[in-house]
């Protein structure tokens, strides 16, 4: 695994901690993207929902999990991260509220189906807080990340409401990978489409990084 050359190196220190099957998805998907980028992360998701098969409260909890991740993120940015600039600070406050609001319109529908909502895993950023810059890249792929385990996760949601509620959630992600973009200097839309590796090589890659 040492001769792999990772496409998005700032999230292979990420650890997500937690025995639940959500938190092990988000594992899997920071390691797929980890690997071969996070154009993959979307097909990976898809394919294992599809093997899930627990409905429309897993898919909500599995997109919870991702929003404790990127609340407690960017929570912690604006803690950590000595000498924010005037617009950075804001932008990381405003996503970091969004993020919130995520999880409390998250955890309510899962309530209102019935289900149990998951808990917020532990979680360890590795070096993501070292500067500025360092925040802002890990920000950007995590951002990419939870635009790409959506999009894979839509195509398994039953509820034409959850998948209303989701797809106005992964607009609102889309935009803040825009802000984060726009922050680092860079094109907000890099490409028209995504492209996807197999999810076979996907998943080979991925392994040696995913912690039980």
């Amino acid at each position: 695994m040492s001769n792999t050359k990772l496409a998005a190196p700032e999230l292979a220190n990420v650890e997500v901690h937690g025995i639940t099957r959500h938190a092990f998805m988000a594992r899997s998907a920071i390691a797929a993207g980890t690997v071969y980028g996070l154009a993959t992360v979307g097909p990976f998701v898809r394919e294992a929902m599809a093997q899930e098969g627990g409905g429309d409260v897993d898919i909500l909890n599995f997109a919870l999990t991702l929003e404790f991740l990127e609340a407690a993120f960017y929570d912690q940015a604006l803690k950590e991260v000595g000498g924010l600039g005037g617009q950075t600070k804001e932008i990381a406050t405003t996503l970091r509220d969004n993020e919130n609001e995520h999880v409390d319109a998250l955890t309510a529908t899962i309530n209102d189906l019935g289900g149990k909502p998951v808990k917020a895993p532990g979680v360890d950023f590795g070096a993501a807080f070292a500067n500025e810059k360092s925040f802002l890249k890990t920000a950007q792929t995590f951002e990419d990340l939870g635009v790409s385990a959506y999009n894979g996760a839509a195509p398994a949601i039953e509820s034409k409401e959850v998948l209303a509620a989701a797809g106005g959630i992964v607009q609102v992600e889309a935009r803040h990978a825009a802000a984060i973009r726009f922050l680092r200097g860079e094109d907000i839309t890099p490409a028209a489409f995504d492209e996807a590796l197999e999810m076979q090589e996907v998943l080979d890659a991925a392994k040696p990084f995913i912690k039980p």
